[in-house]
């Protein structure tokens, strides 16, 4: 019954579409425009560096508010299995941003929201680490589609390494609960970047760019 509570209080939080809102405050639904999405990387390509800064942090932080609520709430009761419930608050904070029930289920992407739930459930030399990744690739390549997917990636595969480190101090069946939902967010991830995979296949994918901001 928790995972089912920490799920939905994700869910909610993740319904704040801060590009989506950003974007009506300036007179543009989003998702008719750039790519079609109400995330981070159209946000910059349609209104530019400020509203991309904006949506990335807004969609972050509803992530880590809603980890941030879920151990007010079970920290006490549950502490060896806080982590775990943070992590099912995150994926519904995805599920959230990706499947907003009030905007037709037309959400984003989920990676500004998974950098959320990375930076609320690692260490800090952990972060650094996708965060360097991310930025190295996407200056070499101009490509966020290959820097997001690799972000998603490694943070599989450091919540792997951390659980299995006993970093977590939770259950052994709660790790691998807690790796299986870090493999269903790279899934989610990855069906969500259909789209974009089969650009960067054929050589069509969009690069980085910035749009101007609407007044």
């Amino acid at each position: 019954m928790e995972r089912v509570v920490c799920l939905l209080i994700g869910y909610g939080f993740g319904l704040f579409q801060t590009g989506y809102l950003y974007g009506k405050l300036h007179h543009i639904d989003i998702r008719s425009q750039g790519s079609g999405n109400a995330g981070t990387t159209n946000a910059l390509r349609v209104l530019g560096w400020q509203a991309g800064l904006i949506t990335f942090l807004g969609d972050a932080l509803k992530c880590i508010f809603a980890v941030v609520a879920v151990h007010l709430i079970f920290g006490r009761s549950h502490p060896d299995l806080t982590p775990l419930f943070a992590m099912y608050a995150g994926m519904g904070a995805v599920f959230g941003h990706n499947y907003p029930f009030y905007m037709k289920f037309k959400g984003g992407k989920g990676i500004a929201t998974t950098a959320g739930l990375l930076a609320s459930t690692l260490p800090l030399p952990m972060v650094l680490i996708c965060l360097a990744a991310f930025l190295i690739v996407v200056a070499l390549t101009r490509y966020v589609s290959v820097g997001s997917l690799l972000v998603v990636t490694i943070y599989l595969i450091e919540i792997i390494v951390y659980g299995q480190a006993g970093g977590f101090q939770v259950p052994k069946e709660a790790l691998w609960e807690m790796y299986g939902i870090a493999a269903l967010l790279l899934i989610s991830a990855v069906f969500k970047h259909r789209a974009n995979i089969r650009r960067l296949l054929s050589g069509t994918e969009n690069k980085l760019s910035v749009g101007k901001k609407k007044s």
